[in-house]
């Protein structure tokens, strides 16, 4: 019995032993997300043996009981790993996250006596019931708001939208193909799931190399990588820089001074527009690239962050420089953006009263 599943289930263990070993050298996530993943590595390792028991039931036709029972765990599991998934990926959702696994799992377990979702007749036959739709139902409701979620929540960059498409698209064959290929797809539906969160954990350690780990804004080695790519078609450069930085962090802390960039950088993130990248160089510094933004586009998104900011407790000082048709050079675009910025800087510590030296 053993070695029956470990022949079907080779590569389910080898994704797993490898997402395993893969956390544990990890330095971008955190111990929370790390536990929360180790427990989904668990469930899904989990409901491979229950979904290799149930089959197995079947093939020998015994024990209807144990498998309706195996059945009701296997319903139930799914939206719970999915749930588990939501919950590890976006730390800040609260625990009633698991109520829709839960209420399916009671619907599942009452199924074993009234047959309202499954039922095994006493010749290990198969029927669904009345809410037999219920489960993929339910899966379909989590996979959905996992997909918007992680898509509302990034910064909608090719190297973030794939991995969430191939998740989602993971999970979405599972609500289809049962109907198609019926048990021959559960049977490898445990797998499937594995690889794909193993593929977007990939991915998203990917993106931390492209990504400030403090704003989620593109970090410096992106820029100069993605500048050199087609410059013909950039057209505007914006650069960005905060004013009184240095005061908050001497008066309130680092602390402080993170909380400030990571507004400095939401207002940033709310303005933009399609083709309209955002960087953090450094520091308190920010350069935003437009790529066949027309002049009016980039005043528009110029004044979209001023208006942003201006509702918030802090300030920046903005320069900006549009080309025609990317017929500027990018050191040109830059200094002329910068010597704006620069002078607007001025202007602000002049009216404020500032010493600059405390800026």
């Amino acid at each position: 019995m053993m070695k029956e599943y470990v022949f079907r289930n080779w590569a389910l263990i080898l994704v797993l032993a490898a997402f395993a070993i893969s956390l544990r050298e990890t330095v971008f996530l955190d111990r929370i997300t790390i536990r929360r993943m180790y427990v989904l590595i668990v469930e899904v390792f989990l409901l491979s043996i229950v979904v290799f028991a149930e089959f197995c039931l079947a093939d020998l036709g015994k024990s209807p009981q144990i498998r309706e029972i195996l059945m009701a765990v296997r319903y139930s599991a799914t939206p719970f790993i999915l749930s588990q998934l939501i919950y590890a990926l976006i730390k800040k959702l609260r625990w009633y996250i698991f109520i829709p696994a839960v209420i399916l799992a009671v619907i599942d377990l009452s199924s074993i006596f009234n047959g309202v979702v499954f039922s095994v007749s006493e010749e290990n036959v198969f029927h669904r019931g009345p809410l037999g739709l219920l489960p993929f139902i339910v899966v379909g409701l989590y996979c959905t708001f996992l997909i918007y979620i992680l898509i509302r929540r990034s910064n909608r960059q090719v190297l973030e939208i794939i991995p969430i498409v191939f998740l989602g698209c993971a999970f979405g064959v599972g609500l289809i193909l049962p109907f198609v290929y019926g048990r021959d797809y559960s049977q490898i539906f445990c797998t499937t799931i594995a690889i794909a969160l193993y593929v977007y954990y990939v991915f998203s350690i990917l993106k931390l190399t492209k990504i400030d780990s403090l704003t989620g804004l593109l970090n410096r080695q992106a820029y100069y990588a993605d500048i050199g790519k087609t410059p013909e078609s950039i057209t505007a450069l914006i650069t960005i820089d905060m004013n009184g930085l240095k005061a908050i962090n001497d008066t309130s802390g680092h602390a402080a001074g993170d909380e400030a960039l990571v507004t400095i950088s939401v207002c940033m993130l709310r303005a933009l527009r399609r083709k309209q990248l955002c960087y953090r160089l450094g520091g308190d510094e920010f350069v935003i690239v437009c790529r066949q933004t027309s002049e009016s586009e980039m005043k528009q998104l110029v004044e979209n962050i001023k208006k942003n900011v201006a509702d918030t407790e802090y300030s920046c000082s903005i320069g900006y420089c549009h080309t025609m048709d990317g017929a500027g050079s990018i050191d040109s675009l830059i200094r002329k953006s910068d010597e704006m910025m620069y002078e607007e800087k001025a202007r602000y510590y002049l009216n404020s009263g500032i010493d600059r030296r405390h800026r």
